[in-house]
């Protein structure tokens, strides 16, 4: 692959386009996130240990990302405060621990690792999300060890302890402030993709404990609701809150919640699922998932449904029909328990088999319109290949790349078509060379990367069947030029190759297109430069939402009216490969 230096691309994203035949079976999916959590916290995933230098952590971290890009993901979810602590600069929390062997001590050579964890990852072609978790303080009730700049040193009436760990009081509108300033601080300096919440809000009821609020919940119930009620109140509000300060910061930055996987049991409430499991999330830890899906406060769900197809209490494909009408038209991805297929436990047996993982992917494809993809749990059991499952996922599932789905409510109009492709071609190596149009689309986007498909004698054209696309090429920088070198091309053969530009939600172009019949020793072909709509429509930027609003329908895609090319004459004479790919 021939790149420019200024540009960075995952090694291996030519490979992901083989000359997969249709006789393969349908193909996957075009548009679907493909995802794995890495886990920070008690250094599930990364790093391996505390208090590595940077050369070696960054190396950890580009092993996960290569493991991940093999078996076909495009986003990864990565723990950055696990316990009020950072994996980046802060000056409202301290360095965490898990990174560097104690709390408040600073990496070596005083790196900052979260740009480079940002920059991997879309090195990598995959997003990048900055996990948080919010309410937790500590992981166990030693406070001595806590650094200076801990906020259970300087504010410890924030905390409550409760089985043998200190939580932040979500009922206190000065721990809602801090949190929020804390995930703003990294909307505004990094350039992160999403947001994320995993499943701790108030915590899972424990049997003797008992989490002691009475005090907030006097002074701070205005509307003097149940405890249970105003618990949730007090979670919903930073939802709401968070979400209208992310939009007001960066309307391109996504946020979302991956939940307990069961919302009430249907005994419980009539709008529940038919499970039996111990610890909904509504009743159990106060976190109301559907109904901020219902205000369209996130931007996507992510249950934990970490069970199997065969569990009696909560089986798989019962809560996933669940989910799939209740996501009220925000993205749905699910969390699946991969971790499983690590452990020895009798409870749940059926992950002990290498199908398990499959047969759930499968399921999800069985709801196109409402799955958009999967997250699994932990990046250890992707990256370990446990039960040759990853294999599974490369060689079949996950066969073909996919681009992220795109959300039409922050953003549907696509970014401008390239100005110029230019086809090189000699007996070895078809070399494209494209040019950027600098001129953003109306909602003042550039194409943040580029895709490019192949198509060859007999296969339907269009950027529809992800088997064609032969690569995904990411700039470091927007507005740079771009080279891809195909070292595949078969001498004699005629192709088609198609470049779409696309914007960080993933919006795509129109097509540039260029065709070569392979007859010469030598090609340079060059595609007509699309022309451009003198007043393309105004895009207004998305708003912050109001406190409560109904969730917005997706609108149409409209880039077809942003960007439109001039019809080409019909030629008097059209050979067979004109015919067959369509050309005018």
């Amino acid at each position: 692959m021939l790149l420019p230096a200024a540009w960075a691309q995952a090694p291996s994203l030519s490979a992901l386009a083989p000359s997969l035949e249709e006789a393969d079976g349908p193909a996957p999916p075009k548009r679907e996130l493909r995802a794995f959590w890495i886990a920070t916290v008690a250094n599930i995933d990364w790093p391996n240990q505390r208090g590595e230098a940077p050369e070696h952590y960054r190396r950890e971290y580009r092993r996960l990302l290569d493991a991940g890009q093999r078996a076909g993901l495009n986003a990864v979810f990565v723990q950055i405060r696990p316990v009020s602590d950072a994996f980046y600069k802060s000056d409202l929390e301290p360095w965490s621990k898990y990174l560097t062997g104690r709390q408040g001590k600073a990496p070596a050579e005083g790196d900052d690792p979260l740009p480079f964890l940002i920059a991997e990852a879309h090195r990598h072609g995959m997003e990048f999300h900055a996990w948080f978790n919010p309410y937790r303080a500590t992981m166990d009730s030693v406070t001595r060890t806590l650094a200076p700049l801990h906020p259970l040193k300087r504010h410890p009436d924030w905390f409550i302890k409760y089985s043998n760990q200190y939580l932040y009081n979500p009922g206190l509108p000065d721990v809602r402030a801090h949190i929020t300033r804390v995930i703003m601080d990294v909307v505004r300096r990094y350039d992160i993709d999403g947001v994320h919440f995993d499943d701790y809000f108030y915590p899972y009821p424990e049997v003797g404990q008992v989490f002691h609020d009475e005090l907030a919940y006097q002074n701070q119930n205005p509307d003097k609701l149940g405890l249970a009620d105003w618990r949730r109140q007090n979670v919903n509000v930073l939802i709401r809150d968070l979400n209208d300060s992310i939009r007001s910061a960066k309307r391109w930055v996504k946020f979302g919640i991956s939940p307990f996987g069961v919302w009430m049991n249907k005994s419980a409430d009539p709008l529940g699922s038919d499970t039996r499991a111990g610890q909904p999330s509504y009743s159990n830890l106060y976190a109301d998932s559907r109904l901020w899906l219902k205000e369209g406060w996130i931007d996507y769900i992510a249950p934990q449904l970490y069970w199997s197809t065969k569990f009696r209490l909560v089986p798989y494909a019962t809560l996933l029909e669940w989910w799939t009408r209740n996501h009220f038209d925000r993205h749905l991805y699910i969390g699946h328990g991969t971790y499983r297929m690590l452990e020895s436990t009798r409870s749940d047996t059926t992950w002990r088999t290498g199908r398990e993982l499959p047969r759930q992917i499968r399921l999800n494809r069985d709801y196109p319109g409402d799955v958009h993809g999967s997250i699994f749990f932990s990046a250890k059991s992707v990256a370990t290949n446990p039960l040759h499952t990853t294999d599974s996922l490369r060689l079949d599932l996950y066969r073909a790349p996919a681009l992220v789905p795109v959300m039409p409510w922050l953003d549907s109009l696509a970014p401008r078509p390239v100005r110029e492709l230019v086809l090189n071609r000699t007996a070895r190596v078809t070399t494209l060379t494209w040019t950027p149009d600098l001129v953003p689309a109306a909602d003042g986007d550039l194409a943040a990367y580029y895709v490019l498909y192949r198509f060859e004698r007999g296969q339907v054209m269009g950027p529809n069947d992800p088997r064609r696309i032969l690569a995904v090429v990411r700039p470091t920088n927007l507005g740079q030029p771009g080279t891809f070198a195909d070292t595949t091309a078969q001498a004699g053969l005629a192709y088609a190759y198609y470049l779409t530009a696309v914007d960080r939600l993933h919006n795509e172009s129109i097509p540039v297109r260029v065709f070569t019949e392979g007859k010469l020793p030598v090609e340079v072909l060059a595609a007509a430069p699309p022309a451009v709509a003198t007043k393309p429509p105004v895009a207004a930027r998305p708003a912050p939402r109001p406190p409560v609003a109904a969730t917005p329908r997706p609108q149409p895609h409209p880039a077809a009216d942003a960007v439109k090319t001039k019809p080409k004459e019909k030629p008097r004479r059209r050979g067979f490969f004109a015919r067959l790919f369509g050309l005018k």
